[in-house]
């Protein structure tokens, strides 16, 4: 999920307008600057797993919806808002961030209207007797937009942060921090919250902390309130030793004037490109299929396999872990193979795994093999994933995080290859671009068949379409090899 929300990065983003002592900071140390950046950065995605992947939507969608084909509709429909608004304004924002000057103000009023909105999901209980279905789909809403242009605003003070030497330290960083916050996370509310009274470890408190209720399914809505924290005390920060740019005196709507210009002009850039205008156009496709299974990953599972939350958090802490590898690994075929062959064998392989995620039930097997747990022992005596067909989706979940995250990794090399190296900046502009110019589509796929078909399966199955369209029109795409 998270590319597609960060693909909101402009062509400010490289922002050349940066100070000069920026520029010459030798790259042996990050700045406070650069860490407090990171930081804010790491902070905002565990909102990203926590809610919108692997907690709280899956328990809204199976719990307050009460109907997991009606609810798995209902997540896909906020995405499908947030996609219809991020799209066409996400990148004027960043084409015209240069032209607005400070970004700090804009960014406390994303944090400001994010945060509380984060905690209120609190109330969404289970009877309905706190915040109804519609008013979650808007609050949702409201915090996706701000999310998309927070990255916006952030990606802007990246060279101020850093210093143009140490980006991809800044960079780096912030990747791991969000990784590792998020998991940690993950386990702490599994320790907390999720298997006290449930399984005999010492290790473990005797019910979960705080007094939570698992009959109101508390440990679930508590992840509402942690995000909210996580974010706000990871932002501060940044508002304190971040530099800002300078003050603008260019009028806000004659910079998105100036902004819809400069998208039109980069546009234009293509038509003597045609192998980097076919690879866009591709990856509009295959990213927005890679965007909605990451979205829509937890809500499935839970509904499908039925899952409750101490699975969707084990789950979540398994395929954040193996989903690191995905880098090394894209890396890695990049250099064997070349970045297209290496594009094309991961979106292939992210294909044959969710054809068998939807193979996969509590008592069926790749399609057409019935499974009856009660004639089968179980794989072994832990609280969790003790059916032969828990293992298996668990198994093909490792394999989807790991080459969904090298996809993203293989993409950018694959650009490198297509365009000349003295226009790198502009056609990157496109990349971020390309990833929210249809960031609707998915979503409103999945909501469309997911409604049409009253079935997960059929919904779901719409991110697999996308990837096989964008696999095609990578065959179209010349060049792109091992050599650069």
């Amino acid at each position: 999920m998270t590319e597609a929300v960060h693909a909101g990065i402009s062509p400010a983003a490289s922002d050349s307008s940066a100070p000069v002592a920026a520029e010459n900071q030798t790259p042996s140390k990050l700045s406070l600057g650069g860490l407090a950046w990171a930081l804010f950065e790491g902070a905002r995605n565990p909102y990203v797993i926590l809610v919108t992947i692997y907690v709280f939507m899956p328990y809204f969608s199976t719990v307050v919806v009460g109907d997991p084909v009606r609810g798995q509709a209902a997540v896909a429909a906020y995405a499908m808002y947030v996609g219809f608004i991020v799209a066409p304004t996400a990148p004027l924002l960043g084409a015209s961030i240069d032209k607005l000057g400070r970004r700090k103000p804009w960014l406390f009023l994303c944090v400001a209207g994010m945060v509380p909105l984060i905690w209120a999901l609190w109330w969404t209980r289970p009877d309905r007797s706190g915040l109804s279905v519609n008013a979650v789909i808007v609050i949702a809403t409201v915090i996706n937009v701000l999310f998309a242009y927070s990255e916006v605003l952030l990606n802007s003070l990246l060279v101020r942060a850093a210093g143009l030497k140490n980006v991809h330290k800044a960079s780096g960083l912030a990747l791991s921090l969000s990784n590792f916050l998020a998991v940690t996370a993950l386990i702490f509310i599994m320790w907390a919250f999720a298997l006290p009274g449930k399984v005999p470890w010492s290790f473990l408190p005797h019910a979960p902390l705080f007094g939570l209720d698992p009959a109101q399914h508390e440990p679930d809505r508590i992840v509402g309130p942690i995000s909210a924290l996580i974010f706000i005390i990871g932002a501060i920060p940044m508002f304190l030793f971040t530099p800002d740019a300078d003050r603008s005196r260019v009028p806000v709507l004659h910079a998105f004037k100036d902004g819809v210009m400069q998208l039109w002009s980069m546009v234009k850039r293509l038509k003597d490109h045609r192998d980097a205008a076919i690879f866009l156009g591709s990856r509009m496709l295959y990213v927005d299929g890679m965007t909605a299974i990451l979205f829509f990953a937890g809500v499935y599972a839970a509904g499908v396999m039925k899952w409750g939350a101490l699975e969707m958090l084990a789950y979540g802490v398994s395929l954040s872990v193996f989903a690191v590898a995905g880098g090394f690994i894209g890396g890695a075929l990049d250099h064997w193979l070349g970045p297209k062959r290496a594009v094309q064998i991961e979106l292939l392989v992210t294909l044959v795994g969710i054809a068998g995620m939807l193979g996969m039930a509590p008592d069926r097997i790749f399609y057409f093999w019935a499974y009856d747990a009660s004639a089968h022992p179980p794989l072994w005596n832990g609280p969790l994933f003790r059916t032969l067909p828990e293992a298996l989706y668990i198994f093909i979940g490792f394999f989807n995080a790991i080459f969904i995250t090298a996809q993203y990794a293989s993409s950018r090399t694959l650009l490198t290859r297509l365009t000349p190296p003295d226009q790198t900046g502009v056609f990157f502009g496109l990349y971020a671009l390309s990833g929210t110019v249809t960031l609707f589509l998915g979503s409103t796929l999945v909501h469309v068949a997911t409604e049409v078909f009253h079935s997960q399966q059929i919904g779901f199955s719409m991110t697999a379409l996308l990837l096989a369209l964008g696999f095609i029109g990578l065959s179209f795409v010349r060049g792109g090899g091992r050599e650069a």
